[in-house]
């Protein structure tokens, strides 16, 4: 369930003087490039690109031209591994590390086989159309990804770019929105900007859905100023009931607590063992974009509701694994931080969490049994870090009165490792 995160594929081995050149372009295509980028993808004896790009190019006799594969990320090690020794061009749109194939390319190729030339990109361009500073707007790509992912954006008031599959992502995002009590947000479509042909369309997501235009630009960055209910936030501690749950849901005061301790940062990887509810590796991966989480869970039930859980709460790229640890943990990414929310007391589960931890990893497990509470205890002893016991109490009717109900105290031991 979930889906698989997307690891870079290891490199492509190259002649060591070999270097592809990316070229971005912009929408008036041939004509906008300068003369010493016209020399470049002219002298290539290999030029990579779109269909697009390719057909806007003149004739260069002898010059191989190869389309992307489709699917890219298949079909790319064995393109790349047929260039040989040739001097290489890629094609691309605006700015090639703009979620383009810049990128992917130095994934595949490391950083020193690939030389970049941006032009300007699709959201300088929108920003500039728009009116918008770049400190005061968020940038989502959906080419090729879940249109969940906007709803991690969902604050009243909010400018955010999104970079557009295709003609069908305004309608999509248009049915996010209203269903998330956002129908009143404007959207902007721009079309082909930088090109002669260069269009706008407005409205409301209430207004795409119920009259959508006739015709959608395929190109085109969407503008969405949103407008909506308070969102969740960005900071740890959402409220239980924004979790389907049954009940094994690590608390909103613990979940805190934890998070603080577990420490996201960008592009980390957390393992949520024992996950339940999945309300940890959630809120883990909504604290940056960039942020990964493995969730694993026994419970086949509770598995499928971590990952509705997670597309609602606009992280549906989190990575369900249906196991029980530690067995389930074989071959899953190495983590920066693990948070176990339950089966501590497993054989085996603690010693393979902390083998498995990168160094400067960080370890939260919580225990609310003798048993756990023990073995806790003993680990402290042996490793150090912090142990800590929560006690939370929460306000309830007493009759025609309020007083405190104590939920069960958490034992936490939180650990960082060397």
């Amino acid at each position: 369930m979930g889906m698989t995160i997307g690891t870079p594929p290891p490199p492509v081995p190259l002649r060591p003087d070999h270097r592809i050149t990316v070229v971005g372009v912009t929408a008036d295509g041939w004509p906008s490039l300068p003369g010493r980028l016209r020399r470049t993808v002219l002298e290539a004896e290999v030029v990579l690109g779109g269909r697009r790009h390719l057909a806007m190019l003149p004739e260069a006799p002898g010059q191989r031209r190869e389309v992307w594969p489709s699917p890219l990320r298949q079909g790319l090690p064995g393109l790349l591994a047929s260039l040989g020794g040739a001097r290489t061009v890629a094609l691309a749109s605006g700015d090639p590390l703009v979620s383009g194939i810049g990128t992917t390319l130095i994934e595949a190729l490391g950083v020193d086989a690939v030389r970049v030339e941006p032009a300007v990109s699709s959201v300088a361009l929108a920003r500039a159309r728009m009116g918008w500073p770049s400190e005061r707007c968020a940038v989502v790509t959906l080419v090729g990804r879940d249109p969940r992912l906007l709803l991690r954006e969902l604050t009243p008031g909010h400018r955010v770019l999104v970079l557009s599959s295709d003609a069908a992502t305004p309608a999509a995002v248009a049915a996010l929105l209203v269903g998330a009590g956002y129908g009143g947000s404007a959207l902007t479509v721009l079309g082909d900007l930088g090109s002669a042909s260069e269009s706008r369309l407005e409205d409301t997501a209430d207004g795409w859905l119920a009259s959508p235009p006739a015709q959608v630009p395929a190109l085109h960055v969407l503008a969405l100023e949103l407008a909506g209910p308070p969102g969740y936030g960005l900071v740890a501690g959402l409220p239980d009931d924004a979790f389907e749950n049954d009940g094994q849901l690590t608390r909103r005061d613990l979940r805190a607590s934890a998070l603080a301790r577990l420490a996201p940062g960008p592009g980390q990887h957390l393992w949520d063992v024992g996950a339940g509810a999945g309300s940890v590796g959630i809120e883990w991966m909504r604290a940056h974009p960039a942020c990964t989480t493995t969730a694993v869970e026994a419970d086949e039930v509770r598995a499928g509701r971590i990952a509705r859980n997670a597309g609602r709460l606009g992280v549906p790229g989190l990575r369900v694994v249906t196991g029980r640890a530690p067995d389930a943990l074989a071959g899953l990414p190495s983590p920066d931080a693990v948070f176990v929310g339950g089966g501590a007391t497993r054989p085996g589960v603690l010693e393979g969490c902390l083998g498995a931890l990168r160094p400067g990893g960080r370890l939260v497990v919580h225990g609310v049994t003798l048993e756990t509470e023990g073995l806790l205890a003993e680990a402290y002893r042996r490793h150090g870090g912090e142990l800590t016991r929560l006690a939370v109490e929460t306000t309830a009717p007493i009759g025609s009165f309020t007083g405190w109900t104590p939920a069960r105290t958490v034992t936490q031991w939180s650990l960082r490792v060397g």
